[in-house]
């Protein structure tokens, strides 16, 4: 049993983005979102001149930070309202296509943003109007974000990073072109690419898979661990960055038809504390302890058993064969030595960390096989802290 609503018109393959002029688009004039480093630049004459082919005028917002900030996005929501905009266009990274979706939100809609927030301080109100509509073009292939309704902000007045979504937040096209990653560096290449991998994992190990998000993430998982290293170390080979972009979107699809589970809980309690963390690299440092606490528990042996046999084990007999699979995938990548304690993280603030997790984004722990306590969060912090 299985409920799915993805209304995103999906345009996939190398070379794509020169087409994107032969689609319709949902207005005369868009906002163009991309980062505020110069790698937001690199494409936007390519869009612009896609934009111009089809007859649409556009303006650009060029000042999303990595893990967008509460003012940023206030900012694109009034300057998409001052401009007259009839869509909104996110070419750029998880970050900007979260920020872009939750701007075409605001910019419909009064108040201040986090009035909509739905965890920890936020009001939870539902704004009035339908959000802009919106186009995303991912550069990198990690968030899954170009084809879900949902964006996370940080507010770093009150130590939150939250999810906003709703169903007219979901864009009405996207248009992933893997050539528009081969330019990513390998270290970030490695962090977007293992957080699309734990998309896909933390659904399958959930108790709220089903038979359609088992398929998205079985194949998403096969195509993004052969992939990625490959990728990690030789950034122009297309072939694996077709593999990357190709798991990235279904793992954006798995969150559609399911729902993740706790793990990126855990690194939204962090984020919360330490905005600059690569939300990649969070998961990372967690995961190696995460997934040894349910392999543990018992929680579903066959499934750890099956990640680890589509993982290069082909031969796997136990759970925690998953989690050798892993650690291998990771050194592979170059990114088994991370540390959270060269990122700052204070170990004495791990209550406080659980504490964030369960205020901003609580509801993923229900789907947990195994609850998780808050004593048994902390541990997990713990025996992942080096």
């Amino acid at each position: 049993m299985f409920r799915m609503y993805a209304p995103t018109r999906i345009l996939f393959g190398s070379g794509m983005l020169k087409n994107l002029h032969k689609e319709k688009m949902p207005g005369k004039k868009a906002m163009i979102v991309i980062s505020r480093g110069k790698s937001g630049l690199l494409y936007l004459p390519s869009v612009e001149d896609q934009m111009k082919q089809c007859g649409v005028e556009t303006v650009l917002f060029n000042k999303v930070e990595p893990s967008p900030r509460k003012p940023t996005v206030e900012e694109g929501a009034a300057f998409a309202r001052e401009n007259n905009c009839d869509f909104i266009i996110a070419l750029g990274g998880g970050s900007v296509l979260d920020a872009a979706k939750v701007m075409a939100m605001l910019a419909a809609n009064p108040g201040d943003l986090w009035d909509y927030a739905a965890g920890g301080t936020g009001k939870g109100l539902v704004g009035p109007n339908r959000s802009l509509p919106v186009v995303t073009i991912p550069t990198t292939a990690g968030t899954g974000s170009e084809v879900d309704m949902v964006g996370a902000i940080s507010n770093e007045e009150t130590d939150e990073k939250i999810g906003f979504g709703r169903e007219d937040m979901f864009p009405v096209l996207c248009l992933s072109d893997p050539e528009l990653t081969l330019t990513v560096p390998p270290e970030f290449t490695a962090f977007q690419g293992f957080d699309a991998l734990f998309h896909s994992v933390e659904n399958y190990i959930a108790a709220i898979g089903n038979v359609m998000s088992d398929m998205y993430a079985l194949t998403a998982i096969e195509n993004i661990a052969s992939g990625l290293p490959v990728a990690v170390h030789d950034g122009k080979n297309l072939k694996a960055r077709e593999k990357i972009a190709f798991g990235n979107t279904l793992s954006g699809l798995v969150m559609v038809t399911a729902a993740i589970s706790s793990q990126h809980s855990f690194d939204n309690g962090l984020c919360g504390y330490y905005p600059d963390l690569p939300h990649g690299a969070g998961l990372i440092m967690l995961s190696n302890a995460y997934f040894s606490h349910f392999i543990n528990a018992h929680a579903c042996d066959d499934r750890f058993i099956k990640l680890a046999q589509i993982m290069g084990m082909p031969n796997a007999k136990d759970p925690a064969d998953f989690i050798t699979a892993l650690e291998k995938l990771q050194k592979d990548c170059g990114v088994s030595d991370l540390k959270m304690s060269d990122y700052g993280i204070d170990p004495s603030d791990f209550s406080r960390y659980v504490k964030c997790a369960r205020a901003t984004m609580g509801e993923v722990f229900t789907f947990d096989r195994v609850e998780l306590s808050d004593e048994d969060c902390v541990n997990i912090y713990k025996a992942a802290f080096k």
